[in-house]
């Protein structure tokens, strides 16, 4: 999920989150594992853990990414690929690495042996992580001190593998710092990015990764009908919030939810201010887990009790809506033009110009992150092709009343689309199968 959505989420739930005996924590497992499960509502103590069957990537699908990777660099003219912490890492290496001020960076050239560079007191931990991956424990490895220049040791490798005058790709996430650093200590190299080889290797997921994001909107949408099935009257959001991450844990995952009620669902990210659940109160939650690295990414918007008939008019607009893009979606269409389609059914039934009451886009990309690319935006005419993966997410945010937005994940087949989850039908029944 967004960092906006995951602050708001966290925000609200340390508001209230003793209700269910849930002590204060900055990690979700640390947080579930001090629930009292017999203090659970009975839908979400009945959960089994969602884990069987469920396979990790492969050293030899790593593998495979990085020829690919090297294909692709060989396309766009580049001579080697710099990546540092974060999901392109992990993506390709199996590292799992964050970002600090210390550099810690691996370096694939298209020809010859890939390298790491790691601070020195960290670098049995980055081998214990590599030796599992497609660099392995003979990587070359050049490791720095606390008083050394590690953005020499990169200039060093690429020099003795007979590319200091190279064309090299810096994988977007890399600090400025890293690669303003790399840049001055070989200025007869070019830096370039590196997203035609990171995105061009990440868009299109195959079947496993496919199978991974499926499974975790499957446990996702049970984790939420399990929570809804145990929203009450007078519960506030923060405390719907920690419902929806117990039935994740139940499931075996961490995995969360942020929730807006009335007319705070009219934000499409919603607010951190105190919320409570009253009979006929739309409630708008959006979240989702990880399955082995890959995400699910999914909205519901439902009503304790009855629904009005405005909010019930405006949910079948939704509806509409996100079926509308998910018919135009197919391998040879513009991005833009799943946008357009969502847009004009909503603007059609009277709730536009523009992005008046539909103000973010219609989807974003996703997979080993929440948001990655390409958008469904106005504007980005990269045709569809199957195997990417977006959200399908419209909304329709009326300001002071209340908003409704429907999301599922969406991917893109070889004659058209599907959803990994059931469309929601209902604001009073939003789990039930058609």
């Amino acid at each position: 999920m967004s960092s906006r959505r995951h602050f708001l989420t966290a925000s609200s739930a340390a508001l209230t989150g003793a209700a269910l005996g849930l002590h204060p924590s900055s990690s979700h497992a640390a947080t579930t594992a001090a629930v009292d499960d017999a203090a659970l509502p009975d839908a979400i103590r009945a959960l089994t853990p969602m884990t069987a069957g469920v396979t990790p990537i492969t050293l030899g699908e790593r593998r495979a990414r990085i020829e690919k990777a090297k294909r692709l660099m060989g396309q766009s003219g580049l001579d080697a690929l710099v990546l540092t912490g974060g999901t392109s890492m992990e993506y390709f290496t199996g590292i799992r690495w964050g970002t600090s001020e210390r550099l810690l960076a691996a370096i694939i050239p298209v020809r010859g042996s890939a390298f790491l560079v790691t601070p020195k007191f960290e670098e049995e931990r980055a081998m214990e992580q590599a030796k599992e991956g497609p660099l392995g424990a003979d990587a070359q490895v050049f490791a720095w001190d606390e008083d050394e220049n590690p953005h020499a040791l990169v200039a060093k490798g690429l020099r003795e593998r007979g590319l200091a005058t190279a064309r090299v790709g810096v994988e977007e996430t890399v600090k400025f710092v890293f690669h303003d650093g790399m840049a001055k200590a070989l200025p007869s190299a070019t830096f370039l990015s590196g997203t035609p080889v990171t995105a061009g290797c990440r868009t299109v997921k195959d079947a496993h990764e496919i199978e991974l994001m499926q499974h975790a909107s499957n446990v996702t949408l049970a984790a939420y009908e399990a929570a809804w099935k145990s929203l009450t009257d007078g519960m506030t959001q923060a405390q719907f919030q920690e419902l929806v991450q117990a039935a994740h844990s139940k499931l075996g995952y961490e995995g969360s939810a942020g929730a807006q009620v009335g007319e705070f669902s009219a934000l499409p990210h919603g607010s951190a201010r105190p919320q409570l659940i009253r009979e006929g109160s739309i409630v708008l939650i959006d979240g989702g887990c990880k399955v082995e690295g890959y995400c699910s990414d999914i909205s519901r918007t439902f009503v304790l009790g009855r629904a009005t008939q405005r909010m019930k008019d405006v949910f079948e607009i939704e509806f509409r809506a996100q079926s509308a893009a998910l018919a135009a979606a197919r391998p040879g269409v513009a991005c833009e033009d799943v946008d357009a389609a969502a847009r004009k059914v909503i603007v059609d039934a009277g709730f536009g110009p523009g992005y008046k009451y539909f103000g973010h886009r219609v989807g974003h990309g996703m997979g080993m992150d929440g948001h990655e690319w390409p958008y469904l935006v106005k504007g980005n005419k990269l045709p569809l092709a199957a195997g990417m993966a977006f959200s399908d997410e419209p909304g329709i945010y009326i300001p002071g009343e209340f908003g409704i937005r429907l999301e599922d994940d969406m991917i893109i087949t070889e004659t058209g689309a599907k959803l990994l989850t059931p469309q929601s039908r209902s604001l009073e029944q939003p789990f039930a199968v058609a």
